[in-house]
């Protein structure tokens, strides 16, 4: 036993001497991990998030934005955020435009409240930098700390719902009704069907852990809607269309406004509680935990994603962040940040993909908003139902996001819901500097807004 170990330590002094040039910059051989494991953990990475590419677009263009700019940002703004995460932090975390924030943009800010959606980028920028600012100091983890837990995983349930609200509207499986507000679509419509079709087969590609469930469900269905005659073939590969439309065109002074604050905060918490827990959760995974367990780099990890938005609002994408599906890539066997480098390139790459993404019918995009807000309502599961002022304020934050078709409503609500419990039971010891701050600011907008 003890020979065999010595020959493997000489092993790898041996193969310390010979790595090449990404071996040394990406720390190959101390992570135990090659080029090709990286390469291949990369390539499942992006198959695994590379709806966001079909999906994204599509919601963007709902808020005005051209759509063959909306999938070029989409492409470059993850690819920059990777090679970030990737080059600087060391990470092998793939990064993309958020699911629910980028629906949040569309559906709530330019939608409801009625801005540009020049003004909501604005919005994101100011977000992004609040979030480099936190990252660069002491303040993310006071505030982070001063989130109660409860309402931490009620914000990511909360986005879920409504995310499948959006999703069920759009396919047509919901609809509208002057009796009750909401009701049931027809399964006659093609639509409706189609995109319950695609939902149910995710989830059953899923749970037989097929590689790109969602990706190949999507164009699975875009197929058979091709073979129907719903969708128009107009190619596969082509030049990437002009950014020109969104690059740089962000509104930051029209996002100066003090309707915009309870926006910029929503941007900012969603973003950074749910960078948080999925940089956390990778980082376990990806066995980048000391023996102290402190998590290598992660300061580097938020900065890197933190920046990430920035230079995402410039191109014209929503809050880019970490994507939990990156856990695929580390399961085969991703430790570093060539396999954010390897996602990065795969993004940049599929810009020469417009027109197939111009083809992707709104039913099939809805299969995967369904699907994924499946996903997220799973963050319920770890709040404490015995305590009601933890539950009903986790309730009322995820019920009022999809009731109120916002999330910064949702949060609000929940915010105050939450302080307010916890004074009248006698618990204010519970309630942080932080939270009675945003609880003035929630009061300020309902009441003068």
């Amino acid at each position: 036993m003890e020979s065999a170990k010595q020959e493997q330590d000489a092993t790898y002094t041996q193969g310390l001497e010979k790595r090449g040039l990404l071996d040394r910059f990406f720390k190959l051989t101390e992570h135990r991990t090659s080029i090709k494991t990286e390469m291949l953990a990369g390539l499942t990475t992006f198959v695994t998030m590379a709806y966001i590419i079909f999906v994204n677009p599509s919601i963007m263009a709902n808020a005005g934005v051209d759509h063959g700019a909306a999938f070029v940002a989409t492409c470059i703004g993850a690819a920059l955020g990777c090679f970030l995460m990737g080059l600087y932090a060391n990470w092998p975390v793939g990064l993309a435009p958020g699911m629910g924030l980028n629906a949040f943009f569309t559906y709530t800010v330019v939608g409801e409240m009625g801005y540009s959606w020049q003004i909501a980028l604005g919005a994101v920028f100011i977000s992004g930098i609040l979030f480099m600012i936190m990252s660069l100091s002491r303040i993310r983890e006071w505030l982070l700390n001063s989130i109660p837990m409860s309402l931490r995983f009620a914000m990511g349930a909360g986005v879920g719902l409504f995310l499948g609200l959006i999703g069920l509207k759009s396919a047509g499986i919901v609809v509208d009704s002057p009796a009750t507000l909401l009701t049931m679509g027809s399964f006659g419509e093609p639509s409706a069907l189609l995109a319950a079709v695609c939902f149910l087969l995710i989830a059953v590609l899923s749970h037989r852990n097929v590689f790109g469930a969602i990706l190949f469900s999507m164009l699975g269905v875009t197929a058979i809607g091709w073979s129907l005659g719903l969708v128009e073939y107009t190619g596969l590969v082509s030049m990437p269309p002009s950014l020109a439309p969104t690059f740089l065109a962000m509104d930051i002074a029209g996002a100066f406004n003090v309707t915009m604050i309870s926006v910029i905060l929503s941007f900012l918490f969603v973003n950074m509680f749910d960078t948080a827990g999925t940089l956390m959760g990778v980082a376990h995974r990806a066995k980048l935990v000391d023996e102290d367990g402190q998590i290598q780099n992660l300061s580097k990890a938020l900065k890197a994603d933190s920046t990430s938005s920035v230079i995402g609002s410039m191109v014209g994408c929503p809050p880019v962040t970490s994507y939990v599906e990156s856990a695929s890539g580390v399961a085969a066997g991703g430790r570093t940040g060539l396999t954010a480098v390897t996602v990065g390139v795969l993004f940049l790459a599929a810009m020469f993909f417009a027109p197939l993404a111009g083809m992707i019918p709104v039913y099939a995009t809805a299969g995967a908003l369904i699907y994924v807000a499946m996903l997220m309502m799973s963050g319920m599961a770890h709040i404490d139902w015995d305590d009601l002022t933890d539950t009903i304020p986790a309730i009322v934050t995820v019920v009022m996001m999809p009731l109120t078709f916002s999330i910064a409503n949702g949060i609000a609500l929940g915010f105050l819901t939450y302080a307010t419990l916890k004074l009248l039971t006698g618990q204010r010891d519970k309630v942080s500097v932080s939270l009675y701050v945003l609880c003035i600011i929630f009061i300020a907008k309902f009441a003068f807004l």
